[in-house]
């Protein structure tokens, strides 16, 4: 399969990617913020979605960045410990004063990072390597209830 490259530029775009980096796997130690830069980044281990449920499960290294970023907020996460695993669930977007907001990254358990932009402009790409992943990621109706 061809490289997954996207590009979001308002919410229904920031959708789309959600739902590919759903169940992403993201080392602490790969999340950085370049206040100079305006930028917010994070390498992951993404679930390959796309590869149906007749193949293998498999992950694939993928990168994403926000740019126009004015702050980050981390609440549940220890950043002092570069080697946790995160399990990201999900992207959302709260739109303040149009067309600047609030991109909040939902990891499970808890943890979130929200990333105050000028205005919605963030990429995702994957990055090449792709290997057999452990196990399918399932969600049952009880957590989903909870969140």
């Amino acid at each position: 399969m061809d490289l997954l490259k996207l590009v979001a530029l308002d919410q229904d775009d920031l959708t789309v990617i959600s739902m590919h980096l759903q169940d992403a796997i993201v080392r602490v130690g790969d999340i950085a913020y370049l206040p100079k830069e305006r930028c917010f980044a994070i390498v992951a281990r993404r679930f390959d979605w796309e590869v149906g449920s007749d193949h293998p499960p498999q992950r694939r290294l993928t990168g994403m960045h926000f740019q126009q970023v004015k702050a980050v907020r981390v609440r549940g996460i220890d950043q002092s410990n570069k080697d946790a695993v995160l399990n990201l669930l999900a992207v959302s977007f709260d739109e303040h004063d149009a067309p600047s907001g609030t991109a909040t990254l939902i990891f499970a358990e808890g943890g979130a990072i929200q990333i105050d932009v000028d205005c919605i402009e963030m990429q995702m790409k994957d990055l090449g390597p792709v290997w057999a992943a452990e196990s399918r990621p399932s969600h049952n109706e009880t957590s989903a209830e909870r969140i």
